[in-house]
């Protein structure tokens, strides 16, 4: 992108610097994708209508009258509101994407093709371009289907994991199924480039929320596919593993995952009760597992005698993984303790906003975190003024 206009405040460049992304997502997946794109120095254009992104008004909790669910997802970008509707509008969104060297969008299968912004009519004009598609059931028999994270945590069997035995289904308590598939088309998109550095040419990315909630449920999709098993919730006990659960101290639970035969020795010895460590009930992680019942009040009493922090810290001490079970704000303590600065400032002034650091650390080319989540149409003007202006080669 060789106008200064949209390449402003970039910074020092991260691994992605040079890179325009054109954002045509909303709520959760395809926003969460191009916020870990932005901060790795792509240059996100965010794409919205003139109501703008659903979430602006997803409240409470605010700060600053904002909603923390938008700012939660949209750092690093600048904001356009276009309506694609009016053809003018149109017009500018067709010519960002002829210019992006990615687009992204989450609208339902075939939803942009009315405005000449589907994969085979932005490929005609930007052969190198890499379209990424969210949707929740894909683009074949599924393409009608609303895609809520809800609605798949439901349809995928996650719901039939989370919970009780004797009580009903719970959903988790984030979107994780949002989360997973904007984490996966970043890999898509990833991928993409790199075949496009190879070759020269872009490609369609697909991602769909019920595929990355089948592959996100892991071994409880594996015993199905592969073992003919339907797993179902075991509250917060684990089918293959024990201890792995939380399990009650003097005060408060404490999660326990001494998860093979080694890490179950330490637990025993940290516990005063070595010898159970050589009971051929308990001696291989098969036999703990299938004699829970038995092993479980062994444990919770040598575990009241002490409070959770002060097991947790014995436990950790002695290479036994623990922790306990904390509030959001917890989390965000241990991690400080950990000295893993999990909260960066991104924005300067009154327009300064904290946000929670991207998790992967680069030893050259670090996550920068240069624009705060744009207000509406924020930077309309400027981006329209670039995108009227002729230009030869854009992404040179």
């Amino acid at each position: 992108m060789a106008d200064g206009a949209a390449r402003d405040e970039r910074g020092a460049g991260g691994p992605l610097s040079g890179l325009v992304v054109a954002d045509f997502s909303r709520v959760l997946a395809g926003p969460y994708a191009t916020m870990l794109l932005a901060d790795l120095g792509a240059e996100v254009i965010k794409v919205e209508g003139p109501q703008g992104d659903e979430t602006r008004s997803w409240m409470p909790p605010v700060r600053d009258e904002v909603s923390t669910y938008y700012l939660g997802v949209n750092r690093g970008k600048r904001s356009i509101a276009l309506d694609l509707r009016d053809s003018a509008d149109a017009e500018v969104a067709r010519e960002l994407a002829r210019r992006a060297d990615v687009l992204i969008e989450n609208f339902k299968p075939g939803g942009l093709a009315g405005y000449g912004l589907d994969f085979e009519s932005v490929r005609t004009a930007n052969p190198g371009v890499v379209y990424a598609s969210i949707s929740g059931f894909g683009s074949g028999a599924g393409r009608k289907v609303p895609g809520y994270d809800l609605m798949v945590q439901a349809i995928s069997g996650l719901m039939s994991l989370t919970g009780d035995p004797d009580g009903p289904p719970y959903r988790a308590g984030i979107s994780v199924f949002d989360v997973m598939a904007g984490n996966h088309a970043v890999i898509g998109i990833l991928a993409a480039l790199r075949h496009r550095d190879a070759t020269g040419a872009g490609q369609h990315v697909e991602v769909n929320l019920l595929s990355s909630a089948l592959t996100g449920l892991v071994n409880h999709s594996s015993a199905y596919v592969a073992g003919g098993v339907v797993p179902y919730r075991m509250g917060n006990a684990h089918p293959s593993v024990f201890p792995y659960e939380p399990l009650p101290t003097a005060d408060n639970d404490l999660i326990v995952a001494a998860a093979n035969d080694g890490q179950f020795r330490k637990l025993c010895q940290v516990l005063g009760i070595p010898d159970v460590a050589d009971d051929p009930r308990f001696a291989r992680n098969a036999d703990r597992t299938a004699h829970r019942e038995e092993l479980r009040p062994i444990l919770v009493e040598r575990l009241h005698e002490r409070g959770a922090v002060e097991w947790f810290e014995l436990l950790v001490e002695a290479g036994v993984p623990s922790g306990p079970i904390n509030t959001i704000d917890g989390g965000f303590a241990m991690a400080e303790r950990f000295e893993l600065d999990p909260i960066v400032e991104v924005g300067e002034g009154e327009r300064a906003v904290p946000t929670t650091r991207n998790p992967i650390r680069f030893s050259e080319t670090p996550a920068a975190y240069r624009l705060p989540p744009p207000e509406l149409d924020e930077h309309g003007v400027e981006l329209r003024k670039w995108l009227t202006t002729p230009q030869e080669d854009d992404r040179g």
